[in-house]
């Protein structure tokens, strides 16, 4: 079932990607531009040893295994198996857009999250998103996956003014990355869909709203 399941898919993939191919042609050469305009003023190389840099910066071993499962399994389920671009997901959004003649959905890895970061606007464009993939795939070529996922942890935006999962667990909770608890975990993974309105303190804030 799972093959039939994942035959379809490619299928569908191959059939969006063609359709897209002819329509969207001018839109894929915007995108090569925009790639190579964004690395040629700053290499990928000079954008990782910036985050690194930071005095926020923590190793994987310095995490919560609770965190590091929960936000794979909340982001990217394959992550460790696609080269970049999961294609199961790409194909289902794909073949979502089209049919809605609209940007709706987005199948987005953590790679590509983490290309996203590193150079891009979050504005809903195809032409950013073809721009982020091929970042997404020089990513893959030059770094392994645990060091794709530190950076990702380190870059990531948790509202109020955090980037990274340090910066966050002490503003939210007092605690170092490695101290996280499932509860807590689970929070700042929640915080990754919208950190503007589901961030510890906006729940919170919410709740007690609610209240009165």
């Amino acid at each position: 079932m799972k093959k039939i399941v994942l035959c379809l898919f490619s299928v569908t993939f191959l059939i969006c990607v063609c359709f897209s191919s002819i329509r969207y042609a001018p839109v894929v050469s915007t995108g090569v531009e925009m790639y190579q305009s964004a690395v040629e003023k700053t290499s990928i190389q000079d954008k990782i040893k910036k985050i690194k840099t930071k005095e926020t910066y923590v190793t994987l071993d310095q995490i919560s295994q609770e965190y590091l499962d929960k936000v794979i399994d909340s982001e990217d389920r394959r992550f460790y198996w696609h080269c970049g671009i999961d294609f199961i997901a790409t194909a289902r959004a794909m073949y979502n857009n089209i049919k809605a003649g609209a940007f709706i959905q987005g199948g987005s890895t953590i790679t590509q999250q983490l290309a996203k970061n590193l150079y891009f606007s979050f504005e809903k464009k195809y032409e950013r998103k073809v721009a982020e993939l091929l970042v997404a795939l020089n990513l893959e070529t030059k770094l392994t996956k645990k060091e794709i996922l530190e950076l990702y942890c380190n870059i990531t935006y948790f509202g109020e003014g955090c980037y990274g999962i340090k910066e966050a667990a002490l503003h939210y909770y007092n605690v170092e990355p490695s101290q996280l608890t499932s509860k807590q975990a689970e929070a700042l993974v929640k915080t990754l869909k919208a950190p503007n309105n589901y961030n510890p303190n906006a729940i919170l804030e919410s709740a007690l709203f609610a209240l009165y």
